[in-house]
């Protein structure tokens, strides 16, 4: 069997260890004929974040808040069964995995701040406001 392609960065320096992952393969559904019957091709990766030491301390509060709906006793569990091959279905599934712990470890965007609205735009909404006023009361008929 070939060897998986190497450290599964999840951003910067940091990385998900070989180790930390469980992997679980089962026969994939859908169409695929005698093919589909008799290959364990999806795959179900397991990664423990609840526990891991491979993420910093913010990162994985972060991540652990952030997932919360996704996780079963701080356990993230990620499929993918889109492939033929277990093999690329491998690839996919620590690919999704890195990418959804990366979105969850992001720091927050930087708080808005607030701008002055220049004078020229409320004048014209006044403007604008009075003009479509004197149209409607034109419309009116009580001067008849």
């Amino acid at each position: 069997m070939y060897a998986m392609s190497g450290p599964y960065v999840v951003r910067g320096s940091v990385s998900l260890p070989e180790a930390e992952l469980l992997w679980r393969f089962s026969r994939s559904s859908g169409p695929g004929g005698q093919h589909v019957n008799t290959s364990d091709t999806q795959v179900e990766l397991r990664f423990d974040l609840a526990r891991t030491e491979a993420l910093p301390e913010v990162w994985k509060r972060r991540a652990l808040e952030r997932l919360a709906g996704r996780l079963t006793d701080g356990v993230v569990t990620v499929r993918a069964s889109e492939h033929r091959s277990q093999w690329r279905n491998r690839e996919a599934a620590v690919v999704r995995l890195a990418a959804l712990l990366a979105e969850a470890t992001a720091p927050p965007p930087a708080p808005r701040r607030p701008t002055r609205m220049p004078r020229g735009i409320n004048e014209r909404r006044l403007r604008e406001k009075k003009r479509r006023s004197e149209t409607k009361r034109g419309r009116s008929a009580r001067d008849w």
